[in-house]
């Protein structure tokens, strides 16, 4: 009984090794035919730029004169004039812009809220830059 199975799976193996006739049937053997020619592209004929009119007017070259270089006319000695910085106008105490720039902590909470007072602190690091926002905020106004 235990014969069995050795023999089916040794009966199987051997039968895999039979040759047996092909499943698709051998390709027909062509004869090696010469590479058609290849053609030549047909060139296409190019058209060049039109040729410019001669110009009606014949100019004559002027002589160059090379020999009146003056190293005085080109290089002055003459020092130049100082520039002197534009003046920048302070604005006055008085006015609203400078009135603006003490601005104190309740004021800027008073205008933005106390929500995005602290948002302005948090981001920007730190209470006297987001007084600066404010009155940079009031100024845009």
């Amino acid at each position: 009984m235990q014969r069995w199975p050795y023999l089916l799976i040794s009966s199987l193996f051997l039968s895999g090794c039979i040759s047996q006739s092909p499943i698709y049937p051998p390709l027909p053997k062509l004869d090696p035919a010469p590479a058609p020619a290849v053609a030549k592209p047909a060139t296409k004929k190019v058209k060049h730029a039109a040729v410019p009119k001669p110009p009606k007017k014949v100019h004559e070259l002027k002589e160059v004169q090379d020999q009146n270089f003056d190293p005085d006319y080109m290089y002055p000695t003459t020092p130049a004039k100082k520039r002197t910085p534009p003046k920048v106008d302070t604005p006055a105490k008085n006015t609203p812009a400078a009135a603006t720039t003490t601005m104190g902590r309740d004021e800027c909470i008073a205008m933005l809220g106390q929500a995005k007072f602290d948002k302005y602190t948090q981001m920007l690091g730190s209470e006297s830059a987001a007084i600066k926002r404010c009155v940079m905020m009031q100024s845009m106004k």
